[in-house]
């Protein structure tokens, strides 16, 4: 009997809790913006943007200081591609130049004097590429245009250089192609900027939406001195953990619906990679989920002021973001900022998500990054823990404390 007024008593701390919190969130117009304007609407601008993948027919300028056969056959193969549209034929370097200066072309291609002279007499020619690093996806359109070209083009002139030779057909064929290969993109067929980037950004939306908006309102309570107000009296001096898993279960249920939204329909509402299986997909984010709810709760009572939380989020989203690996491998970052990567959620749940949503691994496949959310969500439960102690045995500070939830 004692054992079941224990369970009864621990789950109806939690639900008072968990009430309580509510009553902070919902009384509070910041932290409703954050976490359902802000939590949606981030990862809905970011595919809007990005919805196009790639970007096709580019304009670019050519400067064909050649006037050859050989360089305008090139041309016309670039033009053929769907990444490249030649949309000037300039006289000059100094024309092309202004061209790109005006924002009327984004790529110039430069074929020397020499270009068809050169391949006469078997020696190696160059094509020069100049490219807009105004965006990304110019350079990758120009390059990736003028590259498929010549690599044609390198075909085109092996097969002629044999035939001056008496190599023709199939035997040229097959010295020219030794060895047949097929281009085929895994995971992500398009090869688009959206698959790429995407998945990262909605993982570190969930993380610093939260982290966000559970400062902000740590931060508001600090002004207001109202840090005991959301604490049943009975639960001030023990039971501390009671406190942070009744407000954990709080921001677990509205956070759940945001998972489900920004993690499992937008990647279908956008066509991006979704391949895992949702059970196991929901045990993976499970312990990112409460990881970060505990983070965000121990890093909340250090925020005095409301605003702080802007602050810590500007200066850290583009820090984690690249520590995630998703841009650089983890592999081949110095080893204090692999290891000082593994602290933050976000990591692991990049690493683990990409790997599942997009490749198709299985839970076993990404056992190192699951086990690593269980011991951050250890960790930082502990660290929550003891913020919250710490914070009830510290007078507040400010206005006198008031018995109801407050928020603004």
């Amino acid at each position: 009997m004692k054992m079941l007024h224990n369970i009864q008593q621990f789950l109806e701390d939690l639900a008072e809790v968990c009430q309580a919190e509510w009553g902070r969130i919902f009384g509070n117009t910041g932290v409703l913006l954050i976490f359902f304007v802000a939590g949606v609407g981030y990862p809905l601008i970011f595919n809007g943007i990005y919805v196009q993948e790639n970007l096709y027919d580019v304009p670019v300028a050519v400067v064909d200081d050649a006037r050859c056969k050989e360089s305008k056959r090139f041309i016309h193969k670039m033009d053929a591609t769907p990444e490249i549209e030649v949309r000037f034929e300039a006289g000059s370097m100094a024309e092309a130049e202004r061209l790109m200066a005006e924002r009327k072309v984004n790529g110039i291609i430069h074929f020397p004097s020499d270009y068809g002279e050169r391949l006469a007499q078997l020696e190696t020619a160059r094509v020069g590429v100049f490219c807009d690093m105004s965006s990304f996806l110019y350079y990758k359109s120009v390059f990736m245009g003028a590259n498929f070209a010549m690599l044609d083009e390198m075909k085109q002139i092996e097969f002629t250089r044999y035939g001056l030779t008496g190599i023709t057909g199939q035997q040229a064929n097959t010295l020219v192609n030794p060895v047949g290969y097929d281009d085929v993109k895994l995971f992500v067929p398009g090869g688009g900027f959206t698959s790429f980037l995407i998945p990262a950004l909605l993982i570190m939306v969930i993380q610093q939406t939260l982290f966000f908006g559970v400062g902000m309102l740590g931060g508001a309570a600090r002004e207001e001195g109202t840090q005991l107000a959301s604490i049943p009296p009975r639960l001030r001096r023990r039971h501390h953990d009671r406190v942070v898993l009744g407000r954990t279960m709080a921001y677990i249920v509205l956070y759940g619906a945001l998972v489900a939204i920004d993690l499992f329909l937008i990647p279908r509402m956008f066509n991006l990679p979704h391949i895992a299986q949702i059970g196991q997909l929901t045990l993976f984010l499970l312990p990112f989920l409460l990881s970060v709810c505990f983070l965000s709760i121990t890093c909340s009572s250090l925020f005095r002021h409301r605003e702080s939380g802007i602050v810590t989020l500007v200066f850290s989203s583009i820090i984690l973001l690249f520590l995630t690996g998703f841009a650089w491998p983890q592999s081949s970052m110095p080893d204090p900022w692999r290891w000082l990567s593994y602290l933050f959620p976000s990591t692991h749940a990049v690493q683990g998500y990409v790997r599942m949503n997009s490749m198709g691994a299985t839970l076993h496949e990404v056992s190192f990054e699951y086990l690593m959310l269980w011991v951050l969500t250890l960790l930082y439960f502990a660290t929550a823990c003891l913020s919250v102690g710490t914070g009830v045995r510290r007078r507040p500070r400010g206005k006198p404390h008031r018995s109801g939830a407050q928020g603004k």
